[in-house]
């Protein structure tokens, strides 16, 4: 709790002083950013490596990695000045060892083998999924944070075999929609698709 209230304090400070966050968002980190964040963490198995794309102000990663200390993340931020406010808050908070900032774009570092990638309001289903799934090992999956349109872009991606969860029930209200699309587990392969018949 208390590397959530001092993130917290990074997010509605400089977070928003730096354009990271509206200057509205900064009277709802808790309930909107944070919490709806770190009950995405309920779906990591142990020991996990996970990396955030597009994490921008550290959305979800760094809730997550509060949560699950067990787990190794990256944060995927292209942007400079996303990726510098990254840097000083993973060293402010002492994840150190158990986080790190990349300066890159998914396509940069496709052929990655994570267990998950995580992203929250990146693009679209289709598009966040052809980015993300290439940075995943065989049998790793895409845990993608939607809001009340996730069904509308699940129907928007037949060939995907998505599946959208609802995680933080109790803690959070609205619960956290979750869309999970797992890459194929044969060495090589896909995404995984729909049958067709």
């Amino acid at each position: 709790m208390p590397l959530a209230l001092r993130y917290e304090t990074w997010l509605a400070g400089p977070g928003v002083d730096r354009g990271l966050l509206g200057p509205r968002e900064a009277a709802r980190t808790w309930d909107r950013h944070l919490l709806n964040s770190a009950v995405v963490a309920s779906l990591l198995a142990p020991g996990e490596s996970v990396v955030d794309v597009g994490s921008g102000a550290g959305l979800p990663g760094i809730p997550m990695a509060l949560a699950r200390p067990d787990c190794t993340f990256v944060l995927l931020e292209p942007l400079l000045r996303r990726a510098t406010f990254l840097a000083e808050v993973v060293a402010d908070l002492g994840l150190d060892a158990q986080v790190s900032v990349v300066r890159a774009r998914a396509e940069d570092v496709a052929g990655e083998a994570y267990d998950v990638a995580v992203a929250r309001a990146v693009a679209p289903l289709d598009r966040l999924a052809g980015w993300c799934l290439p940075l995943l090992r065989p049998g790793g999956r895409l845990l993608a944070v939607k809001g009340e349109r996730a069904e509308a872009e699940v129907a928007a991606a037949p060939g995907l075999r998505a599946r959208i969860e609802r995680v933080g029930a109790g803690l959070v209200d609205p619960p956290t929609t979750v869309v999970t699309i797992e890459r194929d587990p044969r060495p090589g392969g896909r995404p995984r698709r729909k049958e067709t018949r």
